[in-house]
């Protein structure tokens, strides 16, 4: 075996001290080491606060250009950037090709496991090439023990199409090294059972992947205050969400709600920006679109020339 790397120093493959007798443990000891080690994940957030940041406001511009986001792994890592990429469409109603997740053995591997298609960097390049990623894009590859080689074969050849280019890890930079734009480390330390980064590492990687993909959206404008107006309206559950938002922002009752989002064509943030300026619908989308989908903006000009009160 020439050629098998040792990964024994990586801090994801690491001994926990804390779990050396897990197998004795009882049930209810096993679920208060979980939760004692699960609040390294607050921790490491906190640590990677200033990379998020900047992880926030560099896909944000390029989405605003018209990039694309998109996260790219294997194995859990993989599953969890497809997951996040998933909820973006009936969350903030954006067309599925805007935040795309990439994983490693395709749709299969999302269900059955194809950890050894995570071995070949070409394959990580080839889907690069496969969605003509471009400057305007940006590219996450997310890996917890930070040598999966598919997702450096991928961002090495987003970053020579000049996409910007994203690393989320769970080992410090002195054990793996990635040129990237933005580097995220999220260091919670030793899973309990060792090497299974499912765990720890994959809580703290969903948690970052939360925190982008919704601070992206909050700074594109799906958000208004902290209510999901661009919320898709595409079953019963959503429909009454959207129903509550006009009720809770405009004072309208239910019935007038539905009337009003229906005039709209179902969508939350249009039938706001009706009510609150008057505006048929065309003129109201227009106006949205002017301020590209941003509800704040286009109340606060539609005020500032009709003296026009919003909430």
């Amino acid at each position: 075996m020439k050629n098998l790397q040792e990964r024994g120093h990586l801090l994801t493959e690491q001994i926990n001290p804390n779990s050396q007798n897990l197998d004795q443990l009882s049930a209810l000891e096993l679920v208060d080491l979980f939760n004692q080690e699960d609040v390294k994940t607050i921790h490491a957030i906190a640590a990677a606060r200033e990379q998020l940041a900047c992880a926030i406001e560099r896909t944000a511009e390029a989405l605003r250009r018209g990039g694309r986001l998109f996260y790219i792994g294997a194995g859990t890592s993989g599953r969890l950037g497809v997951l996040d990429a998933a909820e973006c469409p009936p969350t903030f109603c954006t067309p599925p090709e805007l935040v795309q997740g990439i994983i490693a053995g395709g749709a299969g591997a999302l269900v059955r496991s194809s950890e050894e298609l995570e071995d070949k960097a070409e394959d990580g390049a080839e889907a690069i090439a496969h969605r003509h990623i471009n400057s305007l894009d940006v590219v996450v590859g997310i890996t917890a023990g930070g040598t999966t080689p598919y997702v450096h074969g991928a961002l090495q050849a987003a970053k020579a199409r000049g996409a910007t280019t994203i690393l989320i890890a769970c080992v410090p930079v002195e054990q793996v090294s990635s040129e990237v734009d933005i580097d995220i480390r999220l260091l919670v330390g030793p899973e309990i059972l060792a090497g299974s980064t499912r765990l720890k590492a994959g809580t703290v990687t969903k948690m970052a992947l939360n925190i982008l993909s919704t601070g992206v959206m909050v700074k594109l404008g799906k958000v208004y205050g902290n209510r999901m107006v661009d919320v898709a309206v595409t079953n019963k559950k959503l429909h009454d969400r959207a129903l509550r938002i006009l009720h809770d922002l405009t004072g309208l009752s239910r019935e007038e709600a539905a009337f009003l989002l229906e005039r709209s064509g179902r969508s939350v943030k249009l039938a706001l920006l009706m009510h609150w300026t008057g505006l048929e619908r065309e003129q109201a989308q227009h106006l949205l679109d002017t301020h590209q989908g941003n509800l704040r903006a286009a109340v606060a000009s539609c005020q500032e020339q009709n003296s026009v009160k919003y909430v």
